[in-house]
């Protein structure tokens, strides 16, 4: 649907989108997820063709954004950061606009201006000026006229940012409902509006691509996999000596806590292993007893954190391409194999 090759985006002497490839398939929410400064909004405004790249290509549908930009662009809905709406139009008038603009067919605007607003929920509204609608409601218009058109992908630029708490969920479920006919593409640097929506996630940091994969796959593979937590009272030696020897413990970290005397714990354990029965029994008959224990899950943010804080301290220094790999999750173990394989031959030809 979407392949982005090469893409490259200089300011002078910033480089603010770094040889960024990725591709977007039909059916599904991709989260474009990154640290404000990452690149984002310039990369969607190279999708969508409202900048033009220093280097790289878009093709959208087979169609080169730069090339063929009015075939390319009928196949995308875009709505930036900041809805495009003119505040002395009233809803109505605005959506009949925006579809004149998109060369609705005069006998299918009335009918497609009616169906995308019962969608987003503005019918109602119709007769209100832009200018009175709630920042909400404001960015249902912008919402509704990015769907006008019906095109194969929307692109949704920061869309919950300055909303209430009650109008982001009313935002998501009205991007999730978007999956049944559109891809879309979500850019945005709050974590759990990414983990609530999307399908996919790509997250860059400083224009590059660190890391593509399902949140899922993302959280499984993460440095440092799943954890314990505890404070425990006893000897030191014993503590760790009596934990290493539990099956499934890949490491023991301890600090003291001179206020509490007891010692700090962090049990690092392999995926899909429960370990706290064991060490309940281990630490009993080791008479140290646990005051305190939890388990820490990986979650997206500490993947973020992972990906985004390493490329950071990567800037001041040498570049180098991230150890994580794009992963198709449908793919056969065959076909993952050599696309990993072609992925590493092609990030060693970009620092090359």
């Amino acid at each position: 649907m979407i392949e982005v090759s090469n893409l490259v985006k200089k300011y002078g002497d910033h480089t603010a989108v770094d040889h960024l490839s990725f591709q977007i398939e039909k059916g599904k929410i991709y989260g474009f997820l990154g640290p404000n400064g990452a690149g984002k909004s310039t990369t969607m405004n190279m999708i969508t063709g409202y900048i033009a790249s220093t280097e790289g290509k878009v093709m959208i549908d087979g169609h080169d954004i730069l090339e063929e930009p009015e075939a390319a662009k009928k196949c995308i809905g875009y709505l930036p950061e900041m809805p495009p709406l003119y505040f002395d139009m009233t809803v109505l008038e605005y959506m009949k606009f925006a579809a004149d603009l998109k060369k609705i067919p005069r006998n299918q605007k009335d009918k497609q201006i009616k169906e995308v607003m019962d969608m987003v929920k503005i019918t109602d509204m119709k007769d209100r000026l832009i200018k009175n609608l709630s920042k909400g409601y404001r960015q249902r218009v912008g919402l509704a006229q990015a769907i006008l058109g019906y095109p194969e992908v929307i692109i949704l630029d920061e869309p919950t940012v300055g909303l209430d708490p009650k109008q982001i969920i009313e935002i998501r479920d009205l991007i999730k409902s978007l999956k049944q006919k559109h891809t879309v593409i979500l850019s945005s640097h709050i974590l759990s509006e990414v983990r609530a929506v999307c399908d996919y996630v790509l997250i860059i940091s400083h224009g590059k691509l660190v890391a593509s994969d399902t949140p899922d796959n993302l959280e499984r593979l993460a440095a440092g996999s799943n954890s314990l937590l505890m404070k425990v009272k006893g000897e030191k030696d014993t503590i760790r000596k009596d934990l290493e020897t539990i099956e499934g413990v890949t490491g023991v970290e301890m600090s003291y806590d001179s206020d509490e005397e007891l010692w700090k714990t962090k049990v690092s354990i392999q995926e899909n292993v429960d370990i706290r029965e064991k060490v309940f029994y281990a630490m009993a008959k080791a008479n140290c007893p646990i005051y305190e224990m939890q388990v820490k899950r990986v979650s997206l943010e500490d993947v973020f954190l992972e990906l985004t804080e390493g490329e950071k301290k990567k800037s001041t220094g040498k570049q180098e391409r991230s150890q994580w790999k794009p992963v198709e999750d449908k793919s056969s173990e065959t076909e993952k194999s050599e696309k990993t394989e072609k992925a590493s031959d092609k990030k060693e030809g970009d620092q090359s």
